[in-house]
């Protein structure tokens, strides 16, 4: 839409920006390819495992070779199962996309679930903010690899925190089965937010 709304103020066609537009704001396509009914939520899909694991691996010596001469053994992403196309199943910021974003209809049917999860202590709600992956997946704080720190997979990110708000108070706005509860959750997030940052401003 911003792509469109630029082609129009520079007098160019931006006719395919509209068409894309109108594709990626279907309520009705985004519930089809990407509402899983196991997860509850929004998922991205493709060629996905769950099955994978961190695990030290020791290289093996040539024969004649001194095995002192080797290099320390390294922890790798080890894939026990082949990758096949399905939904990911990790709830976290990703699944909540299309309402940060603003894409949902206010009255869409999934939205109540969506603030079931958000509200959900055991999942991605925390007096700091909204986590980056549900606490009860097994990723949680988990490593991709040894030297790639899981900043996605359960810190708070104040960016994506202000997209949630921001969301929550547009969508309070609008006349909805979820007035009512979208504002009381934007005014505790919110609140979460501003103690959290002062907080982290006090001590730094």
């Amino acid at each position: 839409q911003v792509m469109a709304d630029i082609s129009q103020l520079l007098g160019e066609d931006g006719g395919h920006y509209l068409h894309d537009n109108r594709i990626l704001t279907d309520n009705a396509l985004l519930h089809q390819q990407h509402w899983s009914e196991r997860l509850g939520a929004y998922a991205d899909y493709g060629n996905h495992t769950h099955n994978t694991a961190l695990e030290w691996v020791r290289p093996r010596a040539a024969p004649g070779q001194d095995p002192r001469s080797l290099p320390p053994p390294q922890l790798i992403r080890i894939v026990r199962k082949p990758p096949r196309l399905q939904y990911v199943g990790a709830l976290g910021y990703v699944s909540f996309f299309p309402f940060f974003l603003q894409v949902l209809n206010p009255s869409a049917p999934h939205l109540g679930r969506l603030l079931d999860h958000i509200r959900d202590s055991d999942k991605v709600w925390t007096p700091y903010g909204i986590r980056s992956l549900s606490k009860s997946s097994p990723l949680y704080l988990q490593r991709n690899t040894e030297h790639d720190a899981p900043y996605w997979r359960g810190p708070v990110w104040i960016n994506m925190n202000y997209l949630a708000v921001r969301a929550l108070y547009l969508y309070s706005h609008m006349e909805g089965p979820h007035k009512d509860r979208l504002a009381s959750l934007y005014r505790e997030l919110r609140q979460n937010l501003l103690a959290n940052l002062y907080r982290q401003y006090k001590d730094t």
